[in-house]
């Protein structure tokens, strides 16, 4: 019993499959209907993984409301054209702060809030066609904060291309399973 209501509490109820249950088994939607892509992007002749955003509010309201989180988080996959697979949001006690993560099918959305100090952490990676920038825009009219520092970051940027080409690769043949060694007792 324990066990389950554990997993309800992370957003996995053993009574149904949820989105990240059928994702975890590779039984999604979206995996059935698109070919494999990398997903990897391009921005001023730099082939990468992903653009990773750094935001950090401070001075910023509401970031012990859990809904209002929630909406936000929404609103910003919405406007960045991304794919949302579950939210999971933790509120923290006694000060309100709250901890979660969209994972998205282009990668994720994370905030930690620290409502007592007005500021809030948040991660924006996103990989593929979708337009993590303008979650910023999303953000400041949700959280209304004194002061945005958005810090950008694309991800694997220094990886050559042949590496690139090493990952998009078809599986690597697997190696032969090991012989378990026997010893013998001495009489």
């Amino acid at each position: 019993m324990a066990y389950t209501d554990a997993l309800f509490q992370l957003g996995m109820d053993l009574t149904r499959s949820s989105t990240a249950q059928k994702e975890d088994h590779g039984h999604s939607a979206l995996a059935q209907t698109e070919d494999r892509k990398d997903h990897f992007i391009e921005r001023d002749g730099v082939r990468c993984a992903g653009t990773h955003l750094i935001i950090d509010l401070f001075g910023a309201r509401r970031l012990d409301d859990l809904r209002h989180i929630s909406d936000t988080l929404k609103k910003c996959v919405e406007v960045a054209g991304a794919t949302l697979l579950h939210i999971h949001l933790h509120h923290f006690t006694p000060n309100g702060g709250v901890s979660g993560v969209a994972v998205l099918a282009e990668s994720h959305i994370s905030i930690h809030s620290w409502p007592e100090a007005d500021y809030a952490a948040l991660d924006v990676f996103m990989c593929g066609d979708a337009k993590p920038h303008l979650t910023i825009d999303v953000l400041k009219a949700a959280f209304k904060p004194e002061r945005t520092v958005v810090k950008e970051h694309l991800r694997a940027n220094s990886i050559p291309e042949r590496t690139w080409e090493i990952v998009a690769a078809p599986e690597a043949p697997k190696r032969a399973p090991e012989r378990a060694g026997r010893t013998k007792k001495a009489a």
